[in-house]
């Protein structure tokens, strides 16, 4: 298959969304951006076009997928039993990087839901994106267009890395503003509860609905405490390297992991290092990458998973990771940097 690749990045190409839509009725794929990473998008309402994107990925059958609307008044088509937090939620954060879980109708597919009776709803702040949707009938599927376990995508380039010559159009709309995958709450049980966390805060949930919880999983160290949401108990975000994080004291934190290298160095080992704008002058005997400032969260944010990919490249057979506990994103940067390592963490 031949991916056809349309640029984006000054504003919607009339034409080309068009062209987009018409393969998403037909059943195809195409890879788009949003605010948070790309996208693999296929018509959610298609059971044999969902099943194209848990194919293309190699994703398991029971990671549910996100469906993608337009406009609010697309969610009665798919959702039944509405609460009024969603509307609440909608109105302070849509469009915006929110998934909310809540009771799908019968107009989802199981192939869509991983075989829930729930389903994600997210509407995305990304202009492109929301084009798409519409020309594509008002109802997208779409996880991170990666390969399933690899890092997220967060360029064209990223995306065409997995999946040229996978699926039928990739929308190359330029970097992506965030860089990490939506915030997901469910509110389907009880008090609404954080089950994958990212740009929206709990904080930030709070000061709309009042309580809000965080499902265990995310902040346990018990590594076999499986989430709630059937996704986030799968490795992602990978690396082919060995990924460590270390975590503690900076200063203890820049001695741990130059004497690590320093022992690597001497075995003739390839070491890599993630570090940030401060601390990236302090290390020696790796191939070091800053990943921002600490200044500045959403420059971590933005670059992580490039970084994690850039280390594809080097040749390295292990990378050490400083921790990032930054104010309003330190939870969703640090779960993703936990996941691709696996939860190997080395604390100082």
């Amino acid at each position: 298959m031949e991916t056809v690749v349309v640029r984006m990045r000054d504003g919607i190409d009339e034409a080309g969304i068009r062209r987009a839509g018409e393969i998403l009725r037909r059943g195809g794929l195409v890879a788009f951006p949003t605010e948070t990473v790309y996208g693999l998008g296929a018509d959610a309402l298609d059971e044999k076009a969902s099943a194209k994107i848990y194919q293309a990925k190699g994703r398991p059958s029971d990671n549910p997928l996100i469906v993608h609307i337009a406009d609010w008044d697309a969610i009665g088509k798919i959702a039944v039993d509405i609460p009024a937090e969603a509307k609440l939620l909608a109105d302070a954060f849509w469009p915006g990087p929110l998934t909310m879980i809540l009771k799908k109708s019968d107009a989802v597919p199981l192939a869509t839901t991983g075989g829930l009776d729930t389903v994600a709803v997210r509407l995305p702040g990304h202009e492109v994106a929301r084009a798409l949707i519409r020309a594509g009938g008002g109802y997208v599927a779409a996880p991170s267009a990666n390969t399933s376990g690899r890092p997220s995508p967060t360029t064209a380039e990223h995306v065409a890395q997995d999946m040229d010559g996978v699926i039928d159009m990739i929308i190359d709309g330029g970097d992506v503003e965030i860089g990490l995958e939506s915030t997901i709450i469910d509110l389907t049980d009880g008090t609404p509860t954080i089950l994958r966390p990212g740009y929206i805060s709990r904080e930030m949930l709070g000061r709309v609905l009042g309580e809000v919880e965080v499902d265990r999983a995310l902040t346990s160290e018990d590594v076999n405490l499986r989430p709630k949401a059937p996704g986030m108990k799968y490795r992602h975000y990978a690396p082919k390297a060995q990924l460590f994080i270390v975590q503690g004291p900076q200063r203890q934190v820049r001695e741990r992991i130059n004497a690590m290298t320093e022992a690597n160095a001497a075995k003739g080992q390839r070491t890599g290092v993630i570090g940030t704008d401060e601390s990236q002058a302090f290390y020696a005997n790796a191939v070091v990458k800053s990943i921002g400032s600490r200044q500045d969260e959403g420059s971590i944010a933005r670059h992580l998973y490039g970084i994690l990919r850039e280390f594809d490249e080097s040749d390295v057979s292990v990378i050490y990771s400083e921790a990032f506990d930054t104010p309003q994103m330190g939870q969703a940067i640090m779960n993703r940097l936990i996941k691709a390592a696996g939860h190997q963490i080395i604390a100082v």
